[in-house]
């Protein structure tokens, strides 16, 4: 069976607060958990009313005591939002708490505008340009470098598991040229996604971490007991997508009825476009679009996303898609 780990961006309905968010975010996790999803994945994302993730250590650290086998971590942490040491201490931190549950995934993208990102950093002196050397330094601070002349206490010798994540092949060929495993961004960014797991396969160099390549991809999985139940659970996805295309994003809204069929034909291709990696329906709906994913893609572990405004058929979404991927 292809091993199955989940991405939660922790949202936030409209009707919701943020303490709700992250207490679902730990019973969604052991639920997770005790179906035998392998991961447990928070995303850093800033300035968002409906994305309650962005301190995604603190959130991770909130996840690892609700749980205790499943590996927990970042897809991803921002890096040129922060200094390597400063999330080195973090993780290394977390690795304390969690021992050997903690993988860091690292990407390039602000996960935020300009302003946010501004407001971040203090600075944008430090940008996307500078990622591989951060990613390098990172790497150093983690393996307890002598020669940076500096320890992260927490952090050095920990040797925490690096990913790279990304939606483009400058990901694909980082993680290659580092022997690092190599996550996709399908769930909403599939354009360059076999082109990048090409070059990544073609590129990779073996590491003190990695001997051989591993792929990851996000795959969106809406599943519920009917096929018209799962369209309509579907849609406050659907809806969150459209608002941030254009540039009005805010909480999770609750599920509409024919919701994708009321929009104008450009934004129904848009959004079939940006979620052609999905699988809406039943179990055999979702173990369909399983098999057809895979088989594309050839992936080592397939990284399930969905957000759904109801906690309790999300919760059952997880386990129509575990059993889905076991029936394949």
């Amino acid at each position: 069976m292809t091993k199955l780990s989940f991405l939660d961006l922790v949202p936030v309905i409209d009707t919701g607060t943020i303490s709700q968010s992250l207490a679902n975010a730990a019973d969604l996790a052991r639920h997770a958990e005790a179906l035998g999803y392998g991961r447990y994945w928070v995303a850093e994302h800033h300035g968002m009313a409906g994305i309650a993730s962005a301190a995604t250590a603190v959130v991770l650290a909130h996840i690892g005591q609700a749980t205790s086998t499943i590996r927990i971590g970042s897809a991803g942490i921002m890096l040129p939002n922060h200094a390597p040491m400063v999330i080195a201490e973090q993780f290394g931190t977390l690795e304390a708490l969690f021992p050997g549950r903690i993988d860091l995934g690292l990407g390039r993208a602000p996960g935020s505008d300009q302003r946010v990102a501004h407001a971040l950093r203090r600075t944008l002196a430090s940008d996307e340009r500078q990622f591989p050397q951060d990613v390098l330094e990172l790497q150093a601070f983690l393996a307890g470098d002598e020669q940076l002349g500096i320890t992260a206490v927490p952090g050095a010798g920990t040797h925490i598991p690096l990913w790279i994540l990304g939606s483009s092949t400058f990901g694909a060929q980082l993680a290659a040229m580092l022997g690092l495993p190599y996550a996709f961004a399908s769930h909403f960014a599939p354009d360059a996604l076999d082109e990048a797991l090409d070059i990544y396969r073609r590129q990779f160099k073996p590491s003190a971490q990695l001997a051989e390549p591993y792929v990851a991809a996000a795959f969106n999985s809406f599943g519920a007991d009917t096929r018209e139940e799962a369209e309509l659970l579907a849609s406050s996805q659907q809806q969150a997508f459209v608002a941030l295309r254009t540039g009005n994003p805010g909480k999770m809204k609750p599920p509409l009825a024919g919701y994708k069929d009321s929009l104008p034909p450009n934004a129904r291709a848009i959004l079939d476009h940006v979620l052609q990696c999905s699988a809406v329906g039943t179990a055999d709906d979702i173990a369909a679009g399983l098999r057809a994913f895979v088989a594309r893609t050839r992936v080592d572990e397939v990284v399930i996303a969905s957000s759904m405004y109801d906690h309790d058929a999300r919760k059952h979404s997880l386990a129509l898609t575990m059993s889905a991927a076991k029936a394949l």
